[in-house]
């Protein structure tokens, strides 16, 4: 990035800015102006970790027999707080919704990753006062580098604009979330049967792969590559990392296959979206600035926007989200790896083994980035030993890391549970890792052993900035008070209970996500056909293509219970089932998980909905904490429970269904201001006239909606105009 500026915008977002606006009843009118920020105001630097569970991390006690070396998160745990007992949702957008609204999914209808197909009604409202737009009000600028999957881009008239829309100043990254697809022909350079499973041509060690050849660029410049043995990236890794494509065995002026520089290829080549103040850039795949190895990239714009903030007399926020270690797998570049050794020879991103080591590095990568940026950024220095050496003290930033899932299952740590981890509600899916370091903090280098949610950071960031945050959203706010924990280092727990929940999104048409057969499992997690291949699954969805599918003439099956159908009809064995649903709460020992899952009935031929409570101890000791895993549920050990735990099993049933329950719906209200009346009205014209497709205006009828905002919707909206809304309510 820092070798070519940003280039001038095309256009203002005037239709995008008009969405937020929304007649006059959201953004920063949603929020009581405060003072001016004084020079004390600490500025906020929260680091998104993707797929990294608590199970990873030897900071807080796990992380098994070969876990990730991460020097700088440790030596920033050791200036801060480590919150030992958070929970996140079981996916990303879920968790990173929650944390930028404070809101649990029940709220703002996010229960999984939002994919293509999902509805403008699962994906964060415009009319939502998301933490930019809360900090705002006290004055802070926010920007945010690398992934969004927030909302948009599809079924949503901000498309790629929706950072802006959602109150960012600045984004530099992907709108669209999970990385792309590895490019098996590493730019159109295969040949034959030849596929490079990690997008680039591999050594000489492996097949089709070289020591010597060409890099090419978009610009047609070239450069000749060599290996340099272990201790250096393979030369077509090394042509990747800079932008470029590898030509094995060539010389600069030799003739070549054609080069496909518009094709996306994992963590190294992505639709780069820059947003600066409403002006947007959308960058070719085939410009430099979107060429290169994602997490490098995401550390490099932090870089420049925060350094670009030094004489500014304004607070700021900034949220580095990393893409890593999200799948599709790939090696990093060497040089972010501790020890710079141990990846030259592995070229297969196809084999469990080899995956599980780069899943490592690609951690290993993210926080040799996290300590960079403190560095650069002047918020700690490096030691005469070239290691990070952070004061917490000596800047007045609080810096926050959290991971916003569970580890995807084939990279768990023991003894966590590898069968019940992302996408689950069960400990290894919903437990991550929380620091918190800054000035604020008082005795650092110290455990807080308290339920905390995704959701209480939302709060913590009102608090820092002097903002009543239950007085200044004007919907529930499910986060609880978080600063007192900084502050008093003997403050008991503020939460008497904790909530997590994953499900499906909302799609047009009772649509759903495809099934995808992992091994003995099929689940609906996987947003698209590339994204269930991406995580070696096959598809069973439209568009299927492997010869393991039982073929029904190209339509694929809608779900999960369907695919068992049809095995049971051949006379296979049937696959486990994720849930549809799964929901989990817990007290300071006792955890319920309640999950729904549609399952084939063999005996009647059909398929039926089976909903399921477990009861499980769960602590959170090193190195082997008490977990959810089967053969430890209470409820499923014979006999009745002895009274007293039959009481608070009880206590937490009553608990989740509240949560559950405690945001009615109200038909008309597409702003969620609690009452249906004409700005309802004005806000669905302005939307239908502009727009016409999915919204949070398209009203349920019927039990679904059709993805257009037309006249069917402002029927509902007059048929109840003038209501009030049935009180929605928060609970932690």
């Amino acid at each position: 990035m820092d070798a070519h500026p940003l280039r001038a915008a095309a256009a203002l977002l005037a239709s995008a800015w008009l969405l937020a606006a929304c007649g006059g009843s959201s953004d920063s009118s949603d929020v009581d102006p405060v003072p001016p920020p004084v020079a004390s105001t600490p500025n906020i630097l929260v680091f998104i970790m993707d797929d990294v569970g608590i199970d990873q991390m030897t900071s807080f006690g796990y992380g098994g027999q070969t876990p990730p070396q991460l020097p700088n998160i440790d030596t920033i745990a050791d200036g801060g707080i480590r919150f030992r007992n958070t929970w996140a949702m079981p996916e990303c957008s879920p968790s990173r919704a929650a944390l930028f609204v404070g809101r649990y999914p029940v709220r703002t209808n996010i229960n999984q990753a939002i994919g293509p197909n999902d509805s403008a009604l699962s994906q964060v409202s415009p009319f939502e006062v998301t933490a930019p737009k809360l900090l705002k009000a006290a004055g802070y600028e926010s920007a945010m580098f690398g992934k969004f999957h927030l909302a948009g881009p599809h079924h949503n008239q901000a498309g790629v604009t929706t950072p802006s829309v959602l109150g960012w100043d600045y984004f530099y990254g992907w709108v669209d979330g999970v990385p792309g697809s590895i490019d098996t022909t590493a730019g159109g350079v295969a040949e034959g049967n030849t596929r490079y499973s990690c997008g680039f041509v591999p050594n000489a060690k492996a097949a089709g792969g070289a020591d010597t050849g060409a890099c090419y660029y978009a610009d047609n410049s070239c450069v000749p590559m060599q290996g340099k043995g272990l201790q250096s990236d393979a030369p077509g890794l090394q042509c990747l990392e800079s932008g470029g494509i590898f030509v094995p065995k060539n010389n600069c002026g030799d003739a070549h296959p054609p080069l496909n520089f518009k094709r996306e290829n994992a963590h190294y080549v992505s639709p780069l979206v820059i947003i600066d103040n409403g002006k947007l850039e959308e960058v070719p795949l085939d410009d430099s600035r979107g060429r290169g190895y994602r997490t490098r990239i995401e550390a490099n714009a932090a870089i420049d926007w925060i350094k670009a903030r030094t004489d500014s007399a304004a607070p700021w926020m900034a949220t580095v989200s990393f893409s890593a270690a999200h799948t599709p797998i790939q090696p990093p570049p060497h040089d972010l790896v501790p020890g710079g050794t141990g990846l030259a020879d592995l070229a297969s991103c196809e084999d469990f083994g080899q995956m599980r080591v780069l899943q490592n590095r690609m951690t290993e990568a993210l926080d040799s980035e996290i300590g960079r940026i403190l560095i650069e950024t002047g918020i700690a220095k490096r030691g005469a030993d070239g290691a990070l050496a952070y004061d917490p003290k000596a800047s007045n930033t609080m810096v926050v890391i959290i991971g916003d899932n569970g580890t995807f299952g084939f990279a768990v740590k023991e003894p966590f549970n590898p069968q019940r981890a992302k996408g689950t509600a069960y400990q290894t899916g919903v437990w991550v890792p929380l620091i918190v370091a800054g000035p604020q903090v008082e005795q650092p280098n110290r455990d807080v052993g308290h339920m905390v949610n995704v959701v209480d950071l939302f709060q913590l960031f009102g608090e820092v900035a002097g903002i009543d945050v239950h007085q200044a959203v004007p919907r529930p706010v499910d986060a609880a008070p978080m600063l007192a924990y900084l502050e008093n280092p003997r403050q008991d727990s503020v939460r008497s209970l904790n909530f997590a929940i994953s499900g499906f999104n909302i799609q047009d048409n009772g649509g759903q996500n495809g099934p995808c057969v992992m091994d003995t499992a099929c689940t609906q997690i996987p947003m698209s056909k590339s994204v269930c291949e991406d995580n070696q699954g096959v598809w069973w969805g439209e568009g299927y293509d492997e010869d393991s599918v039982i073929d029904n003439g190209g339509k694929g099956y809608k779900n999960c219970c369907a695919v068992n159908q049809a095995l049971a009809g051949k006379g296979f064995d049937q696959l486990n089932i994720f849930p549809e649903r799964s929901v989990a709460v817990r007290d300071a020992t006792l955890k319920l998980v309640r999950n729904t899952t549609q399952s084939y009935d063999a005996t009647n031929k059909s398929c039926g909905y089976t909903e399921s409570d477990e009861l499980y101890l769960v602590n959170e000791e090193a190195p082997k904490p008490l977990l959810d895993n089967p053969e430890e549920n209470l409820l499923g050990k014979g006999g009745n429970l002895e009274p007293a735990m039959q009481k608070r099993y009880e206590a937490l049933v009553a608990s989740m269904e509240s949560i559950l329950a405690s945001d009615p719906a109200c038909p008309g209200d597409g702003n969620r201001d609690g009452v249906v009346n004409e700005e309802d009205m004005a806000n669905w014209r302005r939307i239908a006239q502009e727009w016409g497709q999915s919204s949070v205006y398209d009203m349920f009828i019927d039990g679904q909606v059709d993805g257009l905002t037309n006249a069917l919707d402002a029927q509902i909206i007059q048929q109840n105009m003038g209501k009030t809304c049935p009180k929605a309510y928060a609970q932690y």
